[in-house]
């Protein structure tokens, strides 16, 4: 009975908090949006020069000059702002971007995080998420228990590139919660119909 990618989706949503900033990775941390709490007011970054943007257009709306980080046509909420690449990484790295949400393929027991190499796949490079890792005031890795192959994606030590050393704070998988401490991972909640054995078994290191 493991969690659904919307599932996953609305679990992350209550790491959001009123006023917050939040940066939004491409893949299931995109489907986050749709689960902000009613009344809640938050601002929604990407990396690529947007802040406060809004959900995708209908069909037929779309304005190509209107992009997210990945490259998808968004809205802007009234009220956003645009401004060029090099003021939002300021913002990263200045420390004010409370929240980001990223996918990942590695995360490991210390914190490490591996996101920007798909093993035997071309990629253009790591986007924006090294300075995301290690500006935003709190990381939450979104990503699938295990990878294809079914090998755990939390593990002892990375073996991918990293993106960040130390990095994360809460990993939220299709299986379970687990926070990143300082004595390694510590399992948080588990999802419905999960075991905490069933847990411990697809992962790569002890569990607190």
């Amino acid at each position: 009975m493991a969690r659904t990618r919307e599932e996953m989706a609305q679990a992350a949503a209550r790491e959001l908090q009123d006023g917050f900033i939040v940066n939004l990775g491409i893949g299931i941390p995109t489907l986050v949006a749709n689960y902000v709490p009613e009344g809640m007011e938050i601002l929604l970054h990407s990396e690529n020069g947007l802040l406060g943007m809004g959900p995708y257009p209908l069909e037929g709306e779309e304005d190509a000059q209107i992009i997210n980080a990945g490259k998808e046509t968004v809205t802007i909420i009234p009220g956003g702002s645009v401004f060029d690449s090099a003021q939002s990484f300021a913002m990263i790295r200045g420390g004010h971007v409370d929240l980001a949400i990223l996918g990942g393929m590695e995360v490991s027991a210390t914190g490490d995080l591996a996101n920007w190499m798909v093993p035997g796949a071309r990629v253009n490079g790591m986007g924006g998420a090294m300075d995301l890792v290690s500006g935003a005031k709190r990381v939450v890795v979104l990503m699938q228990h295990t990878n294809k192959a079914g090998e755990s994606k939390l593990l002892d030590k990375c073996v991918l590139p990293l993106t960040g050393q130390g990095c994360v704070n809460r990993v939220i998988t299709d299986l379970a919660t687990i926070d990143v401490t300082p004595d390694g991972f510590k399992l948080v909640e588990c999802a419905a119909g999960v075991t905490r054995e069933q847990v411990q078994a697809a992962t790569g290191a002890p569990l607190l």
